[in-house]
């Protein structure tokens, strides 16, 4: 199954190249399959020509985590959270504070 669906997003690509939820669906799809290198190269793809995306960085900060890549997670988590402001899209802000949060050790609590 997630080989046909692979290879249908691939000639989805293919027909338009620029399109950003293919190239999200694309991330998404080779993160699923754990082949690291393509998800990167599609998130971080998103992330260039798509900064708008909002999606785009809670799924690829989780990845650099996931990496052992903390500095570059939190790093797309400030960029995410610029991006969710400027679209006044609060619920992906949210998320995103939440996990830069996590991410930079300020989600303690009192004891």
């Amino acid at each position: 199954m997630q080989n046909t669906r692979l290879a249908k997003l691939l000639e989805f690509l293919e027909n338009d190249p620029n399109d950003s939820f293919i190239l999200y669906a694309l991330a998404t799809e080779y993160n699923t399959l754990n082949d690291t290198e393509k998800a990167f190269m599609y998130y971080l793809k998103l992330v260039n020509d798509h900064p708008d995306y909002v999606g785009t960085y809670y799924h690829l900060g989780k990845l650099y985590e996931k990496e052992s890549e903390k500095e570059k997670a939190i790093e797309i988590y400030q960029k995410g959270m610029l991006a969710a402001r400027a679209k006044r899209d609060m619920h992906s802000l949210s998320e995103l504070q939440g996990a830069y949060n996590s991410a930079a050790g300020l989600d303690y609590e009192d004891d």
